[in-house]
């Protein structure tokens, strides 16, 4: 494993009012117990709701943070006692922390990073040739940092953390407040890097489209603990989120229809239009048995909503 977590926690000190002029200290655990290990090569989604201890999971991974209890270890090092090799395996995108120099054109802070990693010079320029493709940053490599757009911001802060070669990069909230098109730039970029295989990422993010379109190990911590670690369609199957068929008919549904391996879960338009929720079948089975059964004007497969099938998790880890 590439990052190795076991029983880690994170607890701070929080003073409270203990009557008009006096307060007390109180313990607060921000991750409470959190075991993870992830593989060389594996994009996973790491997400929960504000203050579940995502952020604080991932600053004491690249060692911002020193844990209260439990053992982490990433590339083989322990982030706190060895934080200085280990920044130069990791890269990392935190929030509204950047990377680069806000005065300076974007190509002058690419340059200054390549000596603060010291990188060979054509290591770097083929790192930067195939971010600048995939990333289409070459309209603004000469504009100051200041001037850039939120999208072309963050753009720039993905380069800067993967020039280096790392072999771990940490994403905290890398869409957020990004437009359309900016979103599916950092989107593509990512399903591009996990592809060729040679990164391990892990994003947090609260854009459940980005886990969709980007994470086949989704990580859920509520809490401060792992409620959830496993695919998206675990995720389904435990919630008991279901695809649905909807259906326009050229005559009302009949009385007492029961058609295998589907349930009636709505029906509108004096029974023109029905909602089959699947048990266990494909949508073509059911279909096929639609269409035997009833005459059939349109119809529909609408995928489970990730964001239900999420608050219900949320929901029952409380």
């Amino acid at each position: 494993m590439i990052i190795e977590a076991v029983g880690l926690r994170k607890e701070f000190t929080v003073r409270r009012k203990a009557g008009r002029l006096r307060r007390e200290k109180h313990p607060v655990s921000a991750v409470d117990g959190v075991d993870l290990g992830v593989a060389p090569g594996e994009l996973i989604g790491y997400i929960g709701p504000n203050g579940a201890g995502k952020s604080t999971t991932l600053k004491m991974m690249t060692g911002v943070l020193t844990p209260s209890g439990g053992t982490v270890r990433v590339c083989g090092l322990e982030p706190v006692p060895q934080r200085t090799k280990l920044a130069r395996r990791i890269g990392v995108v935190f929030g509204q922390r950047s990377q680069l120099w806000w005065d300076l054109p974007l190509a002058d802070s690419f340059s200054l990073l390549r000596h603060v990693y010291r990188v060979p010079a054509a290591e770097h320029a083929a790192r930067l040739t195939r971010c600048r493709s995939l990333l289409d940053l070459d309209a603004f490599l000469a504009t100051p940092v200041r001037q850039l757009s939120l999208g072309q911001r963050m753009r720039g802060e993905l380069t800067a953390a993967l020039l280096h070669g790392p072999e771990v990069l940490f994403l905290d909230e890398p869409t957020i407040g990004l437009d359309v098109i900016s979103k599916q730039a950092v989107r593509g970029f990512l399903a591009e890097l996990h592809a060729a295989g040679d990164t391990t990422v892990v994003l947090t993010t609260h854009d459940l489209a980005d886990i969709e379109k980007l994470c086949r190990r989704l990580v859920v911590i509520d809490h401060g603990r792992v409620v959830h670690d496993g695919t998206l369609d675990d995720l389904h199957g435990r919630y008991g989120s279901r695809r649905t068929v909807v259906a326009d008919l050229d005559a009302p549904w009949p009385d007492g229809l029961v058609l295998a391996g589907a349930e009636v879960i709505a029906m509108e338009a004096d029974g023109r239009r029905i909602t089959l929720a699947l048990n266990g079948v494909t949508a073509g089975e059911v279909v096929a048995r639609l269409a035997q059964a009833v005459p059939l004007r349109d119809l529909s497969v609408r995928e489970p909503e990730i964001e239900d099938v999420i608050a219900r998790l949320y929901s029952a880890s409380r």
